[in-house]
């Protein structure tokens, strides 16, 4: 054990005492001096101060004097647990705040001296650094290695070698975002070479590696844009996925006879125009198959815009006579106001009766939240660490479509939330990300106009449950919807 010179317990607290008033910095107050006879209290005491100066990272700022503490502690509580006597539980506590002062005073220090290396580490972490194994226990050796060198004095070295360390972090940082962005895109490129993209798909093998290259060059040299970075890091992904659906299409139908390939081509256009209710043009080209399947889809949507004016021509009309019966029956504004508020509120508590019967217990949660409705989805599942819709999600999504729709054009914000497994910056990235992908979903399917809904990532911040257990995470890892009735459907 790292141990003072035995001295009597009177003399401990002389000696307690005048490190109090020499150190401005301490926690301890004066009074508690008399407490110590409680050796518990002071072990408990003095280890909630190591733990919130780790908190602080004087842990790697000043290792030295921060392990010579912790070392203190460690003796405290083998000495307490073992019986042994006050006063040398006692002098392995203050010893121990000695040198824990003098770490946060290194710390102090190391911040002033290495004020750009410190936030590049920091970044690095953020983006995910810690898992590139032994580069990044080299570049945090080497950091370690500079405040040790401040707490030997030695300011020469941390001066002279901070550079080459922040250079390594910051490496380590544009390396963890392209593994975060691009790794499953490249991952699945080398899959799609293996299957035999490069005579099968040659064409489409370069638009996923071209994709692949300037996502790459551009968090090279723009690592902090998160939007465009995130889009072309999706482009990517797109493409790669793409390659490995057209090099194992092109394989099975390498091995198909030509008039197998014209039925199936032919297939998939007949049941497109038969869901679409167009005429059964099979006898025409292909070309025209295609212009027949495109004109129905023009077609209603035109349809559906007329339907949308007509709507909302009824609206005003309805809305017109209204305000005609109101003065016709001599009521006031105000107490016309009262009506329509009261109506709205009745209607309001029946669309929520309506749409809570769309999903079952285990599908979704449905709550009002003042004038707002919140759709939790429980059974909405992306694959780890992505953010794909996957087509088992469909029907759960098909259901949050009829609910949307169900009070006419609402607002609807689509909020993204994560559990803590992953550093903040990545959760919010993540969570961005899937409810981004739920909000392109929604407006594909002509589910609201675009500029009726919109996503949000809170990453872990609005956690529901305690991320300590799996049960928890998995109920903070969620989409809520959450829709805000402009006008009360009919």
């Amino acid at each position: 054990m790292l141990k003072v010179k035995p001295v009597g317990i009177a003399a401990i607290l002389v000696a307690t005492l005048w490190f109090l008033s020499a150190s401005a910095g301490s926690q301890v107050k004066t009074g508690e001096v008399a407490e110590m006879v409680n050796p518990a209290e002071e072990v408990n005491r003095f280890d909630s101060e190591i733990s919130n100066a780790q908190k602080s990272q004087v842990n790697v700022l000043a290792p030295i004097s921060f392990g010579k503490a912790e070392k203190y502690l460690n003796d405290a509580k083998e000495a307490w647990a073992g019986g042994d006597e006050i006063s040398e539980i006692l002098e392995d506590i203050i010893s121990g705040r000695i040198q824990l002062q003098r770490a946060e005073e290194m710390a102090q220090v190391a911040r002033t001296t290495l004020p750009s290396v410190i936030k590049a580490r920091e970044l690095a972490r953020a983006a995910g650094a810690t898992s590139l194994g032994k580069d990044y226990v080299k570049a945090e050796k080497q950091f370690l290695n500079l405040t040790k060198a401040i707490e030997k004095n030695d300011l020469k070295y941390a001066q002279n070698n901070r550079d080459k360390v922040g250079a390594a972090f910051d490496q380590l940082e544009v390396r963890a975002i392209k593994e975060q962005k691009l790794g499953e895109a490249r991952k699945l490129i080398d899959q799609a070479e293996e299957e035999g993209a490069k005579k099968l798909a040659p064409q489409t093998l370069e638009i996923a590696e071209q994709k692949l290259k300037d996502a790459d060059e551009f968090i090279s040299e723009h690592r902090y844009e998160r939007e465009k970075i995130q889009q072309k890091s999706s482009e990517a992904l797109f493409q790669a996925e793409r390659l490995l659906e057209v090099t194992r299409q092109s394989k099975k139908i390498k091995e198909i006879e030509p008039e197998q390939i014209s039925l199936w081509v032919e297939g998939i256009l007949s049941k497109t125009a038969s869901t679409l209710s167009a005429p059964d043009m099979r006898n025409e080209s292909f070309d025209t198959q295609r212009e027949n399947v495109l004109g129905s889809i023009s077609a209603l949507q035109e349809d559906k815009q007329f339907l949308a004016s007509q709507d909302k021509a009824h609206v005003e009309e309805i809305e017109s006579l209204k305000q005609q019966i109101a003065l016709l029956e001599g009521k006031t504004k105000e107490e016309q106001a009262a009506i329509e508020r009261l109506e709205k509120e009745k209607r309001f508590n029946e669309l929520f009766n309506e749409v809570t019967g769309y999903f079952s217990t285990g599908e979704a949660e449905v709550y009002k939240q003042g004038n707002r409705l919140i759709i939790r989805l429980r059974a909405i599942q992306f694959p780890v660490g992505q953010s794909i819709i996957m087509p088992d999600n469909y029907g759960l999504l098909s259901k949050v479509q009829r609910a949307i729709r169900t009070f006419g054009e609402p607002d609807v914000v689509i909020e993204g939330h994560t559990d803590t497994t992953e550093s903040e910056e990545v959760s919010e990235h993540l969570s961005q990300e899937r409810a981004e992908s739920v909000r392109k979903y929604l407006v594909a399917n002509q589910t609201l106009p675009e500029d009726k809904i919109v996503a949000v990532g809170y990453g872990s911040k609005r956690p529901l449950a305690s991320n300590e257990t799996e049960e928890g995470r998995a109920i903070n890892r969620r989409i809520d919807v959450v829709i805000s009735p402009t006008t009360q459907a009919g």
